[in-house]
């Protein structure tokens, strides 16, 4: 019985390995550039020892301790010991999203499709399809984790060597797999894939918040999140195995449960209950905005709130930001817009413009959304009632140009007002908000682009998030990898002028916003007229 459960799970794993090897290509390749790079740029960054303790000095800051973690080693911060604080905790969240994506792609959302009745209809076993899922993301997290230690081992960077390079990859595939198994048992929980989704983002969430409280305050809290746990590693310091393998051991655990559980429930019901709904839909629910608002709304407030508290963190980090940027030349040069603007408003255009790019994400979130629906069938049969296209599309593009106007302002209020709260010379409210809404039409480009694709050419929505990913490195590693400027155009947040320090420059912001009504005029042109089922 139990090999009848796993019958041809070989055969499944080179099915999701054909289906997936693109998408894991672009994470592993974006996370390794990305990782190497920052590791590059800080021995430029704090080539000396003495900059170096200056800097572990602004670490002990409550509120960097909130967003990096307690500093360690900071008795001799050496490069290993800086990277590993200011970094790991970042990419530990980016792989965690990559996981959660893949194994909710895998299970659920086949499941919901209904794929994976389609599959259990041929010889294979009830469980091939999880356990396949399962070893792929333990190979893709282990390949990750041994490419990322090796290709910081092979940079040649004092202090960084091998053992703790390959601690600090063993950290990230340690976090990939115990959310790819947060997803998993979300997946036998819930019946549907906004359920697993909102399930497995929450346990994240709740661990960043959990990690951010006990690492400020009550240590037994940050014991709680699995996040504090990997941080306790101490990478490139004492190496600690323990966190890791804890993190391991509780994975395989909840792998386990999730196999027992797929075995004994209904495909496509959920063990936990599902809440009865209304006899009737809403009035707010009779058009596409309401169905596009209830489809997104969950994960769009999360976003909102995220961002708040993002704003107010960032805020509280103003009264030590002087010092901050001051303990390292190369720091001064990478904030410098020239004499006359202070480091506190140069820091704050430069959070602008990287809180714009992640406001950018939900947007575009809101367009795709569509081509989920169209593929799962449900467009067609809202298209068969009385309702057009232009009014379906319109509908989800009205939350892709509303959602980043709330972000941005509620990121800029947080941040003006925690900011005020620690500063002797308090930010102008007006200022402020109009240094983060200025950078809308760059946002509303990239909506432009994810409408145009959506219209004109659905297979190659792939093409907007690459762009996204080269516009992020360009902005984030630009100026401390002196990348040419003409890099930096190419991307709409490179056009934007910075509020203060730069005047508003109304022909570009009024180029670049009709550069984006004319990819949404050719998305929704294109979309009138192409197959609604030609994805």
């Amino acid at each position: 019985m139990p090999k009848k459960l796993f019958m041809n799970t070989g055969k499944y794993i080179r099915f999701i390995w054909r289906r997936e090897r693109f998408g894991i290509f672009i994470w592993w390749a974006a996370l390794l550039l990305i990782t190497l790079s920052q590791a590059l740029a800080f021995v430029d960054l704090y080539p000396s020892e003495s900059e170096r303790q200056a800097i572990a000095k602004s670490m002990e800051n409550p509120a960097i301790i909130a967003m990096m973690g307690k500093p360690y080693g900071i008795n001799n911060y050496t490069l290993g010991a800086l990277m590993s604080h200011q970094t790991l905790l970042f990419t530990a969240v980016a792989v965690a999203i990559m996981s959660i994506l893949f194994m909710n792609r895998n299970t659920k959302a086949d499941e919901e499709s209904g794929r994976i009745e389609v599959i259990r209809s041929l010889p294979m076993g009830r469980l091939s399809n999880t356990s396949a899922s399962i070893i792929v993301l333990i190979a893709v997290n282990t390949a990750i984790a041994l490419t990322l230690g090796l290709g910081l081992y092979a940079l040649g960077i004092e202090s960084i060597d091998l053992k703790g390079s390959m601690f600090y990859g063993m950290v990230l595939g340690a976090t990939g797999i115990f959310f790819g198994a947060i997803t998993v048992l979300c997946a036998q929980l819930t019946s549907t894939t906004r359920g697993t989704i909102g399930c497995s983002f929450g346990v994240l969430g709740v661990s960043y918040f959990l990690r951010a409280i006990g690492d400020v305050g009550k240590e037994s809290l940050a014991v709680l999140s699995p996040l504090g746990w990997i941080l306790r590693s101490e990478v490139y310091v004492s190496n600690k195995y323990g966190p890791i393998l804890l993190t391991v051991g509780i994975s395989m655990a909840i792998f386990g449960l999730s196999l027992y559980l797929d075995s004994s429930r209904d495909l496509g019901a959920g063990m936990l209950p599902i809440r009865k709904g209304r006899d009737s839909a809403s009035v707010f629910l009779h058009g596409p905005l309401g169905l596009g608002v209830r489809l997104l709304g969950v994960g769009m407030i999360a976003w909102m709130v995220g961002m708040l508290v993002l704003g107010l963190s960032y805020g509280a980090l103003l009264g030590d930001i002087e010092a901050y940027l001051k303990s390292s030349q190369a720091m001064q040069e990478m904030f410098s817009y020239g004499s006359g603007h202070s480091q506190i408003m140069q820091f704050a255009t430069v959070m602008m413009t990287l809180i714009a790019m992640l406001g950018t994400v939900p947007a575009v979130i809101s367009i795709f959304k569509l081509k989920a629906e169209e593929k799962a069938g449900r467009a067609e049969n809202i298209l068969t009632r009385a309702v057009s296209r232009n009014k379906l599309l319109g509908g989800f593009l009205t939350i892709a140009i509303a959602v980043p106007m709330i972000i941005q302002l509620l990121f800029s209020m947080g941040f003006w007002y925690a900011g005020n709260s620690v500063l002797d010379k308090p930010l102008l409210l007006g200022e402020t908000i109009l240094s983060s809404m200025v950078y809308l039409p760059a946002i509303w480009v990239m909506v432009g682009l994810a409408v145009f694709f959506i219209g004109c050419f659905p297979r190659g929505t792939i093409t907007v998030w690459i762009y996204y990913a080269y516009s992020f490195f360009v902005i984030y590693l630009g100026a401390i990898l002196q990348l040419p400027d003409w890099m930096t155009k190419l991307s709409p947040y490179g056009s934007i002028p910075k509020i203060p320090i730069d005047e508003m420059n109304y022909v570009k912001i009024t180029t670049i916003t009709a550069v984006a009504l004319i990819f949404m005029v050719l998305g929704f042109v294109g979309y009138r007229k192409r197959d609604i089922r030609g994805i």
